[in-house]
């Protein structure tokens, strides 16, 4: 479970899918399913076990140590199922495995190169004839075609953006781009692509050990038992691919063949020619320095001395006669000569390689040199035979494997000009797999044994069967048969008997040798899981017992239960049966019982199955469920929730319990306990608890009310935030304040509540959802052509947009209506002295000298009181109403609040509204005409109008 939750980081999961929609193949990573996915593993043993080490790669990186041996096939199926950044790692497998099933290899590529040149016989220049050439001022990269001479520039390299478009015009990423991160940044950024050797990462771990091959696991019927995972692997009949040792030294090598001669230092036995170039050094009566050029005669000029003849003679011999020569010129004068130049050479690579031609290369080159710039042999040519030809005469012969192999390669001869490099067929070839440490396909040539191939492979590990290696051999021209090599009964303790016998076993080509690994499980091991400090394998010896895996509770973590179970896999056919026993016997010693090969040994935890807890709420430190240990009573679960709080009541608690009656039902319980005479260390009063009880610890009462505040504001003597009592009303608050100022208008006041303005925020929300389904539904009236039905249709949708944004930038008024005057004692302990709650705001505003008219009037504004004046007198005074005015339903707001002519103290229907003598801070409200539209529609706008102006009147109250 660790392991999957650290696959599910969110950190990987990110990682995954960039890489995945980063790469050439992402295209096809969609199109896997899972059962795809799956289903392709499960073929292919080797690529799951490249996945499976791809997770413990991952989990390695980020600080975590996994077993591979823990993460099994069906657990793997399982995160694939259920994590998509396994799936995208496992998808990006497939996709690089079914990239290298369907394209050429490295070195088929070659191959088809080589064949593309052969059309004729071209110059490659590997080496410059002058310094500037020599030094590769271009920085070419000649192990790359398209930077070759005769192939002109290279656009990929160029430093003009237009060439590089013209490459890859639409920047998409090409085949084999995902190999890109073994090249050498600051190499490919200057123009020279130098292919470096891959690097591994500081937080990878170490290859899998070659002792562990890859098998494959086959469905467990009992995934939680380790004893049934260890027996059920398969070793995979599909065999890898194996590829030809020592092909890949020409395919990840420098490829920089014209930096290869300068490996090499040019010593006093270099032999000079023409157009090699000398520094020749004088000291001693004369100091100069001359440089002079072996032209194509073989001599160098030298002042006052002419021309000395040095082509064919080595450097020291050419020092001693330019000594000589200038003797006479320069008395009691010695000189030093030296190479600044060397000349280049024309040789022929030809046969087996991928690019045969004529090559130009260092005087310092030898055969080796012109074999990686010819790119090395093709897959028919030899790694055993290189010839090396001047003229119709031998010079040597090199095998590559000594180089390969030893890391050696003695008196190589260098090249001349016209020599010729010879790469022949290869000879007998013979497949290695299995259980060595180099399975790979090799070249004989004077290996006659078993014994010498297996040399060749790096011998045996010690994981290998040495009665179980198998030789698939061709007989020429008619069949194949499979042969087995006999080994002797010792030879595991006498390895020069088993050597004798290997070497005894002649080879022949085509064969395939396959050396089959051990059981990938000992029969000699027995399984240790669950509720344990030390689980895992543990040897097993014959008599072996319980208590020598288990000898105490110290083996143990904490509350182990007390059943416990051994997992039998009884022979022949390792049918599981399930012993069960007690543990506390068996440490105590009570009970031996004997253990056999491939037991598990399962311990549980107490509170693992059906584990007893019991519960505690109310006014403790840190309420919820607890494990109920053995002996535990109410005072313990009381401590370890944390003791009291302030507010609980600490001297009774109420229990709740269960009672099983007659083992067919469950009768429930309640019961009062002293749980201050519990705490107190009264044993009788210290209830013992059982699974499942609930222990309630009260709260004192009216401890919500300890501490509650209101704020008062506005026009009182003291205003500011008040505690306030339970029940305290709104007369006493004002008294303690001091009163009102003189200034003050009580009855347009605002008392906001928070309980007040939820609720109104609920309905100003539900009232949204009335506007936009009600808008839907609008009604035409009878005849109505369709430009007037469009006509109405966009009134009414203007009018749905209005209101809408009208209810969703006005937040929710929490006032409550009040009705009070500056004389308290006149409405105090009556209906209007209401009781004040935690959380309440009372504004006191200054007196008004306006009234508002707002609405469809041809001038909102606020007009100066006058009293004893009517509603009609500020309607004119505003202009009147407008043509979009419904003036049937006029209202007006109170001060505090109220209405008047929707459903107030007098509506349209009895008196007009308009007559209404207004007071101080009223507002009157012209509601706008409604547009068609059906009844509810009508409804919902008069309902939006009014919550607008009742809000747009509490914020003029507020602001008096």
């Amino acid at each position: 479970m660790i392991l999957f939750a650290f696959l599910c980081a969110p950190v990987w999961a990110q990682d995954e899918e960039e890489q995945t929609a980063n790469s050439p193949q992402s295209g096809n990573s969609s199109s896997l399913s899972t059962d795809d996915i799956i289903s392709a593993l499960r073929q292919d043993p080797k690529l799951l076990q490249q996945v499976k080490d791809d997770v413990v790669q991952k989990a390695h990186g980020r600080g975590r140590t996994i077993d591979p041996d823990d993460l099994d096939d069906e657990s793997l199926f399982q995160m694939i199922q259920e994590d998509r950044s396994v799936r995208a790692l496992a998808a990006r497998e497939i996709q690089k495995q079914n990239a290298s099933d369907g394209g050429n290899s490295d070195q088929e590529n070659r191959d088809a190169e080589s064949n593309d040149d052969r059309g004729g016989q071209r110059t490659h220049r590997a080496g410059g004839t002058d310094d500037s050439e020599y030094n590769n001022p271009d920085n070419r990269d000649f192990n790359n075609p398209d930077n070759r001479e005769g192939n002109g520039t290279n656009p990929r390299n160029s430093s003009n953006p237009q060439d590089r478009e013209s490459v890859n015009p639409d920047n998409r990423e090409f085949p084999g781009s995902e190999n890109r991160d073994r090249l050498n940044l600051e190499d490919q950024e200057s123009g020279n692509l130098r292919r470096q050797p891959a690097r591994r990462t500081e937080n990878r771990p170490p290859p899998r050990d070659q002792n562990q091959p890859a098998t494959n696991s086959l469905k467990n019927p009992y995934p939680g038992l380790q004893s049934t995972k260890d027996l059920y692997r398969q070793f995979p009949n599909q065999e890898a691919r194996l590829q030809r040792f020592g092909a890949s030294i020409f395919i990840h090598g420098t490829g920089n063949t014209d930096l290869l001669p300068m490996d090499m230092p040019a010593g006093p036995d270099y032999i000079l020619g023409p157009g090699d170039g000398l520094f020749i050094n004088l000291w001693g009566s004369v100091s100069q320095r001359i440089k002079v050029t072996v032209d194509r005669g073989g001599e160098i000029a030298l002042p006052e001395a002419g021309g000395v003849m040095v082509a064919g003679q080595t450097v020291a011999a050419a020092q001693r006669m330019i000594q000589q020569a200038l003797s006479g010129q320069f008395k009691n004068a010695r000189i030093d000569i030296s190479l600044t130049r060397l000349r280049t050479v024309r040789v022929y690579v030809v046969g087996d390689v991928a690019q045969p031609g004529a090559y130009d290369l260092s005087s310092l080159s030898t055969p080796l040199n012109a074999l990686f710039a010819a790119k090395g042999p093709t897959l028919q040519g030899s790694l055993r035979i290189l010839r090396h030809f001047r003229g119709n005469q031998l010079v040597g012969e090199i095998d590559l494997y000594d180089l390969i192999l030893k890391g050696m390669l003695l008196d190589l001869a260098r090249l001349q000009p016209g020599d010729s490099i010879l790469v022949p067929p290869s000879g007998a070839q013979i497949t290695v797999a299995g259980m060595v440490k180099r399975p790979a396909i090799y070249e004989l040539r004077n290996e006659k044994g078993l014994a010498e191939v297996l040399d060749l492979a790096g011998g045996l590990l010690v994981s290998a069967a040495l009665r179980q290696i198998k030789v698939e051999r061709i007989e020429a021209h008619e069949k194949r048969v499979m042969l087995s090599v006999n080994v002797p009964d010792n030879a595991d303790a006498n390895p020069a008997a088993l050597r004798q016998a290997l070497g005894n076993f002649a080879v022949q080509d085509g064969d395939r040798v396959t050396v089959s690994p051990i059981l990938p499980y000992s029969d000699s091991t027995i399984y240790l899981q669950g509720h344990v400090f030390r689980p895992g394998k543990y040897s097993y010896h014959a008599g072996m017992e319980i208590a020598e895996v288990l000898r105490s509770y110290q083996d143990l973590l904490p509350e182990p239960a007390e059943h416990a179970e051994i997992i039998r896999l009884t022979p022949p056919d390792y049918r599981p049966k399930v012993i069960d026993f007690d543990l506390g016997d068996v440490l105590g010693g009570e009970d031996p019982i004997a253990l056999e090969p491939f037991d598990t040994i399962r311990i549980f935890g107490r509170y693992e199955i059906d584990a007893p807890k019991v519960s505690i709420y109310g006014e403790v430190l840190r309420p919820g469920e607890y494990p109920l240990s053995e002996g535990m009573r109410a005072s313990g679960l009381v401590r370890m929730a944390g003791g009291f709080k302030r507010s609980a009541v600490t001297s009774e608690a109420d229990i709740t319990s269960y009672v099983v009656e007659n083992g067919e039902q469950v009768r429930v319980q309640h019961a009062t306990l002293a749980i201050a005479k519990a705490l107190a260390g009264d044993h009788a009063a210290d209830f013992p608890l059982k699974a499942n009880d609930v222990l309630t610890i009260r709260q004192l009462s009216g401890w919500k009310d300890v501490g509650t505040s209101m704020i008062v504001k506005g026009e009182v003597l003291y205003p500011g935030t008040y505690g306030i009592e339970e029940g305290e009303k709104l007369s006493t608050l004002l008294k303690r304040a001091g009163g009102f100022r003189p200034m003050s208008y009580p009855e347009g006041s605002v008392l906001e509540r928070v309980q007040v303005r939820q609720i109104a925020e609920k309905s100003r929300l539900q009232l949204i959802q009335q506007v936009e389904m009600a808008g839907q539904n609008t009604k035409f009236p009878v005849g109505a052509s369709a430009t007037d039905q469009a006509a109405l249709l966009a009134s009414v949708s203007q009018q749905q947009d209005q209101l809408l944004a009208t209810l969703r930038k006005q937040p929710a008024s929490g006032r409550l209506v009040i009705n009070i005057s500056d004389h308290i004692e006149k409405w105090e302990n009556t209906v209007n002295d209401i009781e004040l709650r935690a959380g309440d705001m009372l504004t006191i505003p200054k007196k008004p000298n306006f009234v508002v008219v707002t609405g469809q009037v041809y001038n909102s504004a606020a007009l100066t009181y006058m009293p004893g004046m009517s509603a009609r007198t500020y309607l004119c005074q505003a202009g009147g109403p407008t043509e979009m005015a419904n003036k049937k339903d006029i209202y007006i707001i109170r001060a505090n609040g109220s209405i008047v002519g929707r459903g107030g103290s007098r509506s349209l229907w009895e008196g007009n509204t308009l007559s209404t003598t207004l007071r101080r801070g009223d507002t009157i409200v012209v509601p706008e005409k409604l547009l068609g539209g059906s009844q509810a529609w009508k409804n919902v706008i008069d309902s939006v109008q009014v919550v607008s102006s009742l809000a747009i009147a509490a914020r003029v109250a507020v602001s008096f």
